[in-house]
């Protein structure tokens, strides 16, 4: 049942007790505002509006409870609404050693999952697809060797968006060195973001920790 009822029948009830006041006055009688001081007798011209406050009262309590209803199921909304955006993951590549070089880009799967809320990161790609329209936030981190380059690139739709490199070292002993970037992306929903290990490059991971992507939503749009 609508508010609209709700608004007509108070005012039903509010012109209905300001009638009883007004006549109860003309009497020389005070006021009561009390509809059960009315006769009960439908027959009688001046017992109308004791009958219709009578006859409202089934009215409201069908209100009451479809407004309780309501409330029930819009809390249950709220709640699918809040889970749906619970979106976020964190993933790294796993203990493979060197990944690399590639005569061309090579699409990155980091198989080991920390966190996958949502299950928009698809272990068997390595692709993050957006569940809702909204603001996201990317991190990817990268391993590797000094004495080889390092390229990794975040995608968006195939569009590159960010890169973690590293300069190979010629005049300097072999170490390992770690580096990392982040961005935040507004995504439709069903956009894909997706990390690319780029040609002729390396990264390395061997504790399942050192090569990362995560990405999560920070409020949807």
């Amino acid at each position: 049942m609508s508010y609209n009822i709700l608004y007509l029948l108070l005012f039903v009830l509010f012109s209905c007790n300001c009638s009883s006041m007004s006549e109860a006055q003309k009497e020389g009688e005070p006021p009561t505002g009390r509809s059960e001081s009315l006769p009960v007798e439908c027959g009688a011209a001046g017992n109308q509006q004791s009958c219709l406050i009578t006859g409202l009262y089934p009215l409201l309590a069908e209100l009451s409870s479809s407004l309780q209803s309501l409330k029930a199921s819009m809390d249950k909304e709220q709640f699918r609404r809040k889970e749906e955006h619970n979106i976020a993951f964190a993933a790294t590549l796993g203990n493979k050693g060197d990944v690399g070089p590639f005569s061309t880009n090579f699409p990155l799967v980091y198989e080991k999952v920390f966190l996958n809320a949502g299950s928009c990161y698809n272990t068997g790609t390595g692709i993050f697809t957006a569940p809702v329209k909204g603001v996201y936030f990317f991190s990817l981190s990268g391993h590797n060797k000094t004495s080889k380059p390092m390229a990794l690139r975040l995608f968006k739709n195939g569009e590159p968006m960010i890169i973690v490199y590293n300069h190979p070292l010629t005049d300097a002993g072999i170490r390992y060195e770690s580096l990392s970037n982040s961005i935040t992306l507004m995504l439709e929903k069903g956009d894909q973001v997706y990390v690319h290990l780029l040609a002729n490059t390396w990264v390395f991971d061997n504790t399942d920790n050192l090569t990362l992507f995560t990405g999560h939503l920070v409020f949807p749009l």
